[in-house]
């Protein structure tokens, strides 16, 4: 029986994996600073995961999660052997799934809507969150229960309760009851789901790097097991990549359209300008009034004074 391959903490948290040799030379080719589909592409390589899947395959891991231990260090319970082609195929087909919902969207809060119904589907949670770091501060970016009030309000500064705490640290935190008595949870009186029993949260990474944190909870009590815990890590370890890839495009997107917002009010400033022979400070005032009488953007309005000059334009004789 082959030895299993070490991966470097950062590829997957420094999880073993069982391959053959063709896939050891595979790993071996890999690039120094691998993108999340050049993770995917490996691992989907790679035949089996050991000790982070017994029995995969996304729509029965949780009915089998429990028929097939993997060894701790506190249970003597023997791993089962999963060496059958069917095994294999249902790792690689479960590896496929997490790819396939996250490479399907692009904009980021569908990439995280995908991680929190996957995520959902797979350990059969009452209440699972993703939280995006954003400079110093955890943000709420998506939520299996709708919260419309609080997603992209809510921030967690590093080290403030038990989330803050597993991006501080960057180690899962698993409490299977009374998880308000935990001496690090702080109670966020406008998420309900802060009074739940069980509380499993687990760090996401890129490249060694905190990105976010991936929170589970149950109402009522309930034993994260070895095999839960791992598997919410490597999905935390596959979806980092793609999470900074898609804040890191949305960040760019928005910037882009504040860099043509200000053309088009610098453009219209200057039309009102030459127009009604005022200053730049009282044709951006002007901008400014008509914006909040109208109840119209700043580049609403903008957009309409350079569509006015362009039309009069149009009209003159040449």
């Amino acid at each position: 029986m082959e030895q299993p391959l070490a991966i470097e903490s950062g590829w997957l948290g420094g999880a073993p994996v069982v391959a053959p040799q063709s896939t050891r030379r595979l790993f071996a080719r890999r690039p120094q600073h691998p993108s999340g589909a050049d993770i995917l592409r490996f691992i989907l390589g790679a035949i089996r995961i050991q000790s982070v899947l017994t029995v995969v395959g996304p729509l029965r891991f949780h009915q089998q999660l429990h028929k097939h231990p993997v060894k701790t260090q506190n249970s003597s319970t023997q791993p089962a052997e999963l060496e059958t082609p069917d095994s294999r195929q249902q790792d690689i087909e479960f590896l496929h799934e997490i790819g396939t919902r996250i490479a399907t969207a692009h904009e980021l809060h569908a990439v995280l809507e995908r991680i929190v119904n996957f995520v959902s589907s797979i350990l059969q949670c009452d209440s699972c969150f993703v939280y995006v770091l954003e400079q110093d501060r955890l943000v709420l970016r998506a939520s299996k229960n709708p919260h419309t009030d609080v997603v992209d309000q809510l921030g967690i500064s590093v080290g403030q309760g038990i989330t803050g705490w597993v991006a501080e640290h960057l180690k899962p935190a698993a409490i299977p009851a009374k998880a308000l008595r935990d001496p690090r949870f702080k109670l966020v009186h406008s998420l309900p789901e802060d009074l739940f029993e069980a509380f499993l949260s687990v760090p996401i990474l890129c490249r060694g790097k905190l990105v976010g944190v991936i929170n589970v909870q149950h109402r009522k009590p309930y034993h994260h097991t070895a095999e839960e815990v791992r598997l919410l890590s490597m999905i935390g370890f596959l979806v980092g990549a793609e999470i900074e890839r898609a804040r890191l495009e949305s960040e760019n997107i928005e910037l882009s359209a504040q860099l043509e917002t200000r053309k088009l009010v610098d453009r219209a400033k200057s039309i009102l300008q030459n127009d009604l022979h005022i200053k730049e400070e009282e044709a951006y005032l002007a901008l400014q009034q008509e914006s909040r009488q109208r109840r119209k953007s700043m580049r609403e309005i903008a957009e309409a004074v350079v569509l006015s000059d362009e039309l009069r334009r149009k009209r003159q004789p040449s």
